[in-house]
């Protein structure tokens, strides 16, 4: 079973890399002539001053965008993402401070926005919840192991006994 699961994977492997390459040596046809390629926005450096659009970035890099819940707003190409990092580039030009900035988009829309929340009493969950868990399970764990180490031996089911064991005296 083990050795069809990795001629399988080699096989696939192997489909994997031609696939590619086959693809590339075709010559071009109508139909993918006619095909429309899609590229997403990118983010282009817009403010007039470097320093402004590189406070922005490092602010927007620590943003979550609302929108994709998986990226921060310097990463989306989300519209909201978009709008955000235009917001934070003109308060920036305004004179305000990044933690300022971070904190009007905490007030608007919450800890929520923030890749690292602060510790306060509706993000403890968040903070404690992994150290608890571990400990739950490392307790459960010890407590297991002692059970079993003090069962009898005639509690344990005996191992079996292979056909192709060398010391069960049969030959295989």
């Amino acid at each position: 079973m083990a050795d069809a699961r990795r001629l399988l994977a080699a096989a696939l492997l192997a489909l994997a890399a031609v696939v590619p390459a086959r693809a590339a040596d075709a010559p071009a046809s109508a139909a993918s002539a006619a095909t429309i390629k899609f590229e997403a926005p990118a983010a282009h450096l817009t403010a007039a001053d470097p320093a402004i659009e590189a406070r922005m970035l490092e602010i927007t890099g620590e943003l979550r965008c609302l929108v994709c819940q998986n990226q921060t707003i310097a990463d989306s190409h989300a519209d909201l993402a978009v709008d955000l990092r235009q917001q934070v580039r003109e308060m920036l030009q305004k004179g305000q401070t990044p933690d300022q900035v971070r904190a009007y988009m905490t007030a608007r829309y919450g800890d929520f926005v923030l890749y690292r929340p602060p510790l306060n009493g509706s993000t403890a969950v968040l903070w404690l919840a992994p150290a608890v868990l571990l400990a739950v399970a490392l307790v459960a764990l010890a407590l297991v192991i002692r059970r079993r180490s003090q069962l009898p031996d005639d509690q344990f089911e005996p191992d079996p006994v292979l056909d192709d064991d060398p010391r069960s005296g049969t030959p295989a």
